[in-house]
C-alpha cells in the first residue's frame, strides 16, 4: 500500500513537471541542467549563481525579444541573443561576476566564482 502510493505520488509529480515545461513555467533547462541561466520575462533565473573556478555558464534565451549577457568589467560579452540561442562563457578565476543585459540595462544577475 505505502509503495503504491508513493509510485503514485511520483507518476503525479512527474506529470506536474512536464505540464510546467509544456505551459512554459518552467525549462527543461531550469529543470535538468547545471549552471544555466534562463532568460525569461525580461528576467535572469536564476539571478544569483555560484559555481567552482573553472565552471561553464550557459545563458538561454527563451524570450521572444532578444536579449545580451554583458560583464560590467568588459570581460565578456554575447552577441544579441534571439529565442532558444544560448551563449556560453568559463569561469576560471574565483571572483563576483556582475552581468546585464546589454539591451535592457534592467536586467541584472551576479555570477559568483569560489
Amino acid at each position: 500500500m505505502l509503495r503504491n502510493t508513493i509510485q503514485s505520488l511520483w507518476r503525479v509529480s512527474m506529470q506536474a513537471l512536464l505540464l510546467m515545461v509544456v505551459m512554459g513555467t518552467c525549462s527543461l533547462a531550469e529543470a535538468e541542467a547545471p549552471n544555466t541561466v534562463v532568460i525569461k520575462n525580461f528576467m535572469f533565473s536564476p539571478m544569483d549563481v555560484t559555481v567552482k573556478a573553472g565552471s561553464t555558464v550557459t545563458w538561454k534565451n527563451l524570450d521572444g525579444e532578444p536579449h545580451t549577457v554583458v560583464n560590467d568589467a568588459g570581460l565578456f560579452r554575447s552577441s544579441a541573443l534571439d529565442e532558444n540561442d544560448s551563449f556560453q562563457y568559463t569561469f576560471d578565476k574565483p571572483g563576483v561576476y556582475k552581468i546585464f543585459c546589454g539591451i535592457h540595462p534592467n536586467m541584472k544577475a551576479t555570477i559568483t566564482v569560489q
